[in-house]
């Protein structure tokens, strides 16, 4: 059996298996924009924190709305007396005294129900705010899945250009290479400076280099997008382009800016803050009302020996009011106007905020159009000087770092284009961020 395992052959065969499973390992997933944004918000680690935020809002509704029910308390206590107390009796009708009863212990227990029947609005109050604090935070979802697309978008768009970059630089360096053979060729017969050659393989150096550069960040975005979708940090994931390309129709600056104010969720979400804090007044005011309840209890005690009690049920009603109320909460009234004037002001803040960033965000979109058509007919020319200087190189009649220099120049429009194109998929998503519709 190790004869079997010691023969080249076999190690071989295993060296086959092991190099083909780690090749099927590192194979690139391809994945649209769209598959990473479902992976994205289902794997947020921000999402499931707001999710468990909604959790504790509701829960925070059905305690208020738990306050209505009846209080219900059932006490009980055995007492043992270790000396005997002196009790003393009334004398019965007749007027002869009695003898005090030998007591050394003592069993009571009562039970009492208590049903609210008014308190100035208290609990109407605290219900209606908390169900209003509720759908805020329900709102704050809804923005925070919105920040979460566009930071989607953000990073597969930089994973994108990070995979373009690495796709041009190889060819790049690929030509550069090409024509290092060829000018040594050259040089070897004589019929090119060493000095040319010496330049064409700088470039071929610069080229590697870049290769390296653009190889490592394309790892790092690789590794950033795959951990925001929850996926593997060794995943190799591989952009779509096809799903980089801003679609629908461009409504104007001012229908983006209406659309905002109507319908961005932190805008919505404030304005049920403001009516919580509008109802906590009216809380407050409730304090200078008394609180009126129906109550009921039932006692039983025994005392051996000496008194027993059962079947003691009663039946009343309450009345409790705090007079230092009278005083004392007008300051809190004051504190509870405060806030809703902060938050009043916060709106405000908020509204011009919202106007300022769809504005930029309108115009960043309209730049990044005019780039990719500017960088795409820069590649026409790049593509076209190149042309012409290759010829005139051929010719004799440019010299080999204006062929560089050319070569150089098609490269980078390239890459400007891609990153150009990539770079309007984000401003149209932000724009739609900023209005409030990224969802849509």
């Amino acid at each position: 059996m190790i004869n079997k395992i010691k023969s080249p052959g076999i190690w071989m065969l295993l060296i086959l298996v092991v190099s083909a499973l780690s090749s099927f390992a590192q194979q690139p997933k391809s994945i649209t924009l769209r598959e990473a944004i479902n992976l994205g918000l289902t794997n947020s680690h921000l999402l499931k924190n707001q999710q468990a935020k909604i959790e504790e809002a509701t829960a925070a509704v059905k305690e208020a709305t738990e306050r209505k029910l009846p209080d219900f308390k059932v006490s009980g206590s055995y007492l043992y007396l270790p000396f005997k107390p002196n009790i003393q009796m009334k004398s019965d009708s007749a007027g002869n005294g009695g003898g005090g009863p030998n007591v050394n212990q003592v069993v009571y227990g009562s039970a009492n129900v208590s049903v609210p029947i008014f308190t100035g609005g208290k609990l109407k109050y605290a219900i209606q705010s908390a169900k209003y604090l509720e759908e805020a935070s329900k709102l704050d979802a809804e923005e925070n899945r919105d920040a979460v697309i566009l930071n989607i978008v953000n990073a597969y768009a930089n994973l994108y250009k990070a995979e373009s970059t690495v796709a041009l630089v190889n060819e790049n360096l690929l030509q550069a290479n090409q024509r290092v053979k060829d000018f040594t060729n050259l040089e070897k017969n004589g019929l090119l400076p060493r000095n040319d050659l010496l330049k064409a393989e700088l470039q071929s150096s610069n080229a590697e280099l870049m290769l390296l550069d653009a190889e490592s960040n394309f790892k790092i975005t690789s590794v950033n997008m795959a951990l925001m979708l929850g996926l593997p940090e060794q995943s190799v994931l591989k952009p779509d382009s096809a799903s980089l390309q801003p679609g629908g129709t461009i409504l104007t600056m001012e229908e983006y800016e209406q659309t905002a104010l109507a319908k961005r969720t932190d805008i919505s979400a404030l304005a049920l803050r403001k009516k919580a804090a509008e109802l906590g007044i009216q809380s407050v005011r409730a304090e200078y009302y008394p609180n009126l309840a129906l109550t009921g209890g039932y006692v039983a005690a025994h005392i051996p020996g000496f008194l027993t009690v059962t079947n003691a049920v009663n039946v009343g009603v309450g009345v409790q009011y705090n007079l230092s109320s009278v005083w004392k909460t007008k300051s809190k009234i004051s504190q509870a106007e405060a806030r809703a004037k902060q938050i009043t002001a916060s709106q405000d803040q908020l509204n011009d905020e919202t106007r300022m960033k769809v504005n930029r965000a309108y115009q960043e979109y309209l730049v990044s159009q005019k780039k990719i058509q500017v960088y795409r007919k820069a590649v026409e020319q790049a593509q076209e000087n190149y042309r012409i200087t290759k010829n005139k190189y051929d010719n004799a009649l440019a010299t080999t770092t204006d062929l560089l220099d050319a070569d150089i120049a098609q490269l980078q429009t390239k890459l400007n284009v891609s990153n150009a194109t990539a770079d309007a998929v984000v401003a149209y998503n932000r724009l739609l961020q900023t209005a409030g519709i990224i969802n849509n």
